[in-house]
Parts: C-alpha cells; sequence; structure tokens
C-alpha cells in the first residue's frame, strides 16, 4: 500500500521545496526598501487615513444576514422535495407529504417569531 502514496509524497516534497525556493530567492535577490512613516501608513484611496479602520454597523445588519443565511438553507431543503414529490405521491406515499409539512410548519413558527421579536425591523 505505501508505495501506492509515492507519487503524493513526491508531489508534497516538490511543492514544499518549490515554495521555500522562492521564499529565499525572495529574500535573497529582492530589493531591501526605505521605510518611514508616511510610507508604513495604509493606502485610503489617496486620502489619509483617519479614525479608525472600522465603519460601525448596526446589529440589524448583522441579523437581518444571518435570518437569511438560515431560512435561505432551510429552502433549499425544499428542493430534493419538490423535485421528487410527483413520484412519492404517485406511488401512495403520504408520509412524505406529511413530514414535509411540518419542515414547512416548523419553518414559518421561526419566521413567526422573528417577527414578534422584532428582527426585521429596521426602526424600534
Amino acid at each position: 500500500m505505501l508505495p501506492d502514496f509515492i507519487p503524493v509524497f513526491l508531489q508534497i516534497i516538490i511543492a514544499s521545496g518549490f515554495a521555500v525556493a522562492a521564499l529565499v530567492a525572495s529574500v535573497a535577490l529582492g530589493k531591501r526598501a526605505l521605510r518611514n512613516t508616511v510610507k508604513d501608513s495604509a493606502y485610503e484611496c489617496g486620502m489619509n487615513p483617519i479614525g479608525t479602520g472600522q465603519a460601525r454597523f448596526s446589529v440589524k445588519f448583522y441579523l437581518v444576514a444571518m435570518l437569511f443565511v438560515l431560512f435561505d438553507i432551510e429552502v433549499v431543503f425544499l428542493y430534493p422535495w419538490a423535485a421528487v414529490f410527483r413520484d412519492q405521491i404517485s406511488e401512495g406515499q403520504t408520509v412524505f407529504f406529511w413530514s414535509m409539512l411540518g419542515f414547512v410548519v416548523i419553518l414559518f413558527i421561526a419566521y413567526l417569531y422573528a417577527l414578534k421579536k422584532g428582527a426585521l425591523e429596521w426602526r424600534s
């Protein structure tokens, strides 16, 4: 079994060797730059950097983004169900329908809970 992994080990050795050689060549052959405070400061589209680096956002943006991802992923689970729904009904399997109806009801209750808590209201 070990001879099967020889090409993999060889690839790892070659990739690591190339990475180390590139870094050593960069340090050995590269030019040293003169450092000063102006050149070491952040470049902000030609403007002098004033203030903090991060703009403050309301928590509402993050909350809406998390709810979007949550409900979007849940809706993705509906697609495979819809793709095979007709076949399942023709075979007389109504358990398939009721299980998905339960899923949708739980999803709807979660949506109502988010509305009740005011997670989707911008002004509060």
